[in-house]
């Protein structure tokens, strides 16, 4: 990779629907190569895909939160038990397993605070391994391009 396959990452980053001319015109390459190129990042699985951002509360999913979870136990079939299970949960939009004082980090959205409640209760609560889910209610999100 160089830094005109780093440049037309940078460019679909910013706009995935980006025309293969004005990506060209953008990294400085005529259209077929800039196209050989993405193809190939494509191809290589630098470039997983394509999607849409979705604006969370005009999709009916205005509150976020953030979920801190932490298993009884961390036997291998506990946390496989608790993995299979939340990626079927469509509240929750992210899951990264991290080192520190939880399991799991979650992004969840849902409708409103009620809505929350009863995901909480209801859902994450009874998920295999679960002892604690810390509720951390984001009041803002920030991201790097400004939106």
């Amino acid at each position: 990779m160089d830094e005109v396959d780093r440049a037309i990452l940078a460019a679909l980053e910013k706009d995935g629907r980006i025309s293969n001319a004005d990506l060209a015109e953008q990294v400085g390459l005529s259209p077929s190569p800039c196209l050989r190129r993405v193809r190939r990042l494509e191809e290589t699985g630098v470039i997983r895909g394509y999607r849409a951002v979705i604006d969370p509360a005009a999709a009916g999913r205005g509150l976020r939160v953030i979920v801190g979870v932490r298993l009884a136990r961390h036997a291998r079939a506990d946390v496989v038990a608790f993995e299979r299970a939340i990626v079927q949960l469509s509240e929750v939009v992210v899951t990264h397993h991290v080192t520190g004082n939880f399991d799991y980090l979650l992004q969840v959205e849902v409708a409103d605070l009620p809505a929350y409640e009863d995901f909480h209760a209801n859902r994450l609560a009874g998920l295999p391994g679960v002892a604690i889910a810390n509720s951390y209610v984001a009041m803002k999100t920030l991201h790097p391009s400004g939106t």
